[in-house]
């Protein structure tokens, strides 16, 4: 590794350059760079409202990756930047143009390099769920989202933890009800309220929302939903679920939601598929983990986000 590697290595692993927003961020600031010639003005990267980096987008994007020969889509979301994008954009410029200074500045090399971290991003390595038929089904459900939730907390900003439960919820409800009331699936940062959607996955009268962080805004949806004559289902990891009841309470409807425990509306399927065997429980397991990768190959650009059995 020559010493623009090692420092570009370096600002990577120091501002955590991790998550597909982040690295679309760097591929744009680097031909941008590119483009104008440096030094670049941090200040007009950022768009009049402050929300996102200006001309970042997922068009913008896509065409440095096709230059590339690469097709696969990094960030649907486009220029929709997480928390931290902004600095991290003003950051990397500073990275630049101090290269530019010290006489060290290489774009081509540069590029290349991200380009090379966008490849190992999309070989990533998928979520793992091991079937141990000494563990209760609970458990086996709990230590994959425990996956998603650590990936999460190393990726600031991105919701690992909110998109696997979402879509094997999806995947779940997909296995139970006939092929004629299959459900539509989303994106994860796809909101319901754009889409004029009454939750996560609507069944007849019910609306189903699912998250691993209660709030105020899944509440008062839920209150929309009661009064729009709709029964809401709020689908949650144990540890949040008083969290859920108890904002619910604040709001007079505790008596009116249904908050069920993620784990425990997952593995309580697997038993009855099985019919309490446990050889069949293995098949029941990875009939669901097939059923949520299709569905995460239908709907999120992220690969990594697939389980391996």
């Amino acid at each position: 590794m020559d010493e623009l590697e090692h420092r570009l290595s370096a600002f990577k692993e120091e501002k955590k350059i991790r998550a597909k927003g982040q690295l679309s961020v760097m591929l744009h600031i680097t031909r941008l760079a590119s483009e104008k010639g440096l030094p670049l003005n941090a200040d007009e990267l950022r768009t009049p409202k402050e929300g996102q980096v200006s001309g970042l987008s997922k068009k913008r994007v896509q065409t440095i990756l096709k230059d590339y020969g690469i097709t696969h889509v990094l960030a649907e979301e486009g220029g929709r930047t997480s928390r931290g994008s902004l600095g991290n954009a003003s950051d990397y410029v500073q990275f630049l143009n101090t290269l530019y200074n010290e006489n060290k500045i290489n774009i081509t090399q540069i590029e290349q390099w991200w380009i090379e971290q966008v490849k190992e991003y999309l070989r990533g390595k998928p979520f793992k769920v091991r079937f141990d038929p000494s563990k209760s089904l609970h458990s086996i459900v709990s230590e994959l989202l425990d996956q998603a939730i650590k990936r999460q907390k190393e990726n600031p900003g991105v919701t690992y933890a909110g998109t696997v439960l979402q879509h094997l919820v999806g995947a779940k409800l997909d296995l139970i009800l006939p092929e004629s009331r299959r459900i539509d699936h989303y994106g994860a940062n796809v909101a319901d309220s754009p889409t004029a959607r009454p939750g996560d996955f609507s069944i007849d009268n019910v609306a189903i929302h699912v998250t691993t962080s209660p709030s105020e805004s899944l509440i008062r949806k839920c209150k929309e939903n009661i009064d729009n004559g709709l029964k809401p289902v709020v689908i949650t990891i144990s540890a949040s679920r008083a969290g859920v009841e108890s904002i619910a309470k604040g709001w007079n409807i505790d008596g009116r939601i249904e908050v069920l425990e993620a784990e425990q509306f997952i593995a309580t399927n697997i038993l009855e598929w099985s019919k309490f065997s446990s050889q069949s429980q293995r098949e029941q397991l990875n009939k669901l983990i097939e059923r949520y990768n299709e569905i995460v190959a239908e709907c999120e650009t992220d690969p990594s986000l697939k389980i391996q059995v």
